[in-house]
């Protein structure tokens, strides 16, 4: 049975404050969940998933995260037995994430367009969905997604890693396979970015 099944209408868990575990315990739960533990595999879905949807939704938005944290979990569950702790399992695993969100992208744009009209309903459509996304509690998540849309995909996940999810430089490098000083010189730029999207937002708001 799928871990993930008895939590399919929401795969966002709440969380008491405290009872957040460290790392080390979270990455002892996968070694054990890769030795056939499956009271330490439905644990560290539990301590896992927030920031597994949390980095989708930011960069795919809110309306995929779901199917995206689901196919991000099926892929880590094959892979658990082989998972050999060489970095932190939330690491590891941000990591399948991200190439989930690649691979969604690629297949996104590989798909053929039928016509301009398709373009602007499914246009309209997007931006229905924001509107009854931000009425339904997503405002803070729904207007930092816009400004998260002008970076290109490398700068915007060097800057979800760390200065949302509270990923180190060091692991964030290891999740975008890249340099400590790529991801500092992406964050950066990202920073600045996003402060010359904010400022054109408010003069022409």
């Amino acid at each position: 049975m799928n871990p993930l099944a008895r939590t399919s209408a929401t795969v966002r868990p709440v969380t008491r404050k405290g009872d957040r575990l460290s790392e080390e315990q979270i990455t002892a739960l996968a070694l054990s969940a890769g030795r056939g533990d499956r009271a330490a595999l439905e644990a560290w879905v539990r301590a896992t998933q927030a920031d597994v949807w949390r980095f989708l939704a930011h960069l795919d938005g809110p309306g995929s995260a779901d199917d995206l944290t689901q196919e991000t979990y099926l892929r880590a569950f094959t892979s658990l037995p082989s998972f050999a702790a060489r970095s932190s399992s939330r690491t590891w695993l941000i990591s399948i994430a991200r190439r989930v969100v690649v691979d969604r992208i690629r297949s996104r744009a590989a798909r053929p367009r039928v016509s301009h009209e398709v373009d602007w309903q499914q246009a309209a459509e997007s931006d229905a969905a924001r509107r009854r996304r931000r009425s339904a509690g997503f405002e803070d998540i729904v207007e930092l997604n816009v400004l998260l849309d002008s970076l290109d995909e490398s700068r915007r996940s060097a800057i979800v890693l760390t200065q949302i999810l509270g990923l180190s430089y060091a692991e964030a490098a290891k999740v975008c396979d890249c340099e400590v000083g790529t991801i500092r010189s992406r964050v950066a730029r990202a920073r600045d970015d996003l402060l010359q999207a904010r400022g054109q937002a408010h003069e022409t708001g």
